[in-house]
């Protein structure tokens, strides 16, 4: 089994203290979209945009350039959609995990898309550029490969969390996971599509929605885990 269960527990401090400072970025990250996208509104430039573009420009050469645009493709909507929907498809039919998860799976995707979506049009930043290969059409904040990658690969550095795996391969395949996707978002920077704001807030808005989905995923494990507790105690008593 690629899971392992989880014990039934009172909160313990540490958990309390990772449950405060989960709320707290969650609403730092929203914050930091408001506050940003406020200044949108005003359009308003942002020097940090500029200084970002030139130092890019800097370290960019041709080859750089052709690699994020790979990269960049492992966050475009066709991309997350598939893997999305396979790895679904493998928590409903293959994994002993709960359908919770597959479940929160879609809303945390589906979700972000919708928050992405409405944002956009709600800001109507234009782009540094339009180039069509990329993606690079449409409005530019917040940058939907990069909201679309922190969730996406943050859910999937949840799963290996919460798997069998040996500690080491957990870390491993954790640190790895959290670098591809904010090398994907990174990645519209060097390929000239977005803003660094617009980086920035994707980032943000990503990591926010991601622990709301884990959040309540795990508050409907919790609810699960203590019914079948008390069928049991009901069982044995």
């Amino acid at each position: 089994m690629l899971f392992k269960g989880t014990h039934i527990s009172n909160p313990t401090r540490a958990s309390i203290i990772l449950m405060i400072a989960g709320f707290l970025v969650i609403g730092g990250g929203f914050f930091f979209v408001a506050s940003l996208g406020e200044e949108v509104l005003e359009q308003e430039k942002f020097a940090v945009d500029g200084l970002v573009s030139d130092f890019v420009s800097t370290i960019n050469p041709p080859w750089m350039a052709e690699t994020m645009g790979y990269i960049t493709e492992a966050g475009s909507v066709w991309f997350l959609t598939l893997l999305s929907v396979l790895v679904v498809a493998y928590l409903l039919f293959i994994s002993d995990k709960s359908k919770w998860v597959a479940l929160f799976l879609a809303v945390n995707m589906l979700g972000i898309s919708g928050l992405t979506k409405g944002l956009k049009l709600l800001f109507e930043r234009q782009r540094p550029e339009v180039i069509e290969a990329y993606d690079g059409v449409g409005y530019s904040f917040p940058s939907g490969h990069s909201t679309g990658a922190i969730t996406f690969y943050g859910f999937m550095i949840y799963l290996v969390v919460v798997s069998r795996f040996k500690n080491s391969t957990r870390w491993i395949l954790g640190i790895l996971l959290g670098l591809f996707g904010v090398t994907v978002a990174v990645s519209r920077i060097f390929v000239g599509v977005h803003y660094f704001t617009d980086v920035m807030a994707g980032i943000a808005l990503g990591t926010a929605w991601l622990l709301v989905s884990i959040a309540g995923l795990e508050i409907m494990l919790f609810r699960k885990r203590r019914r079948a507790r008390k069928k049991e105690e009901k069982v044995t008593s």
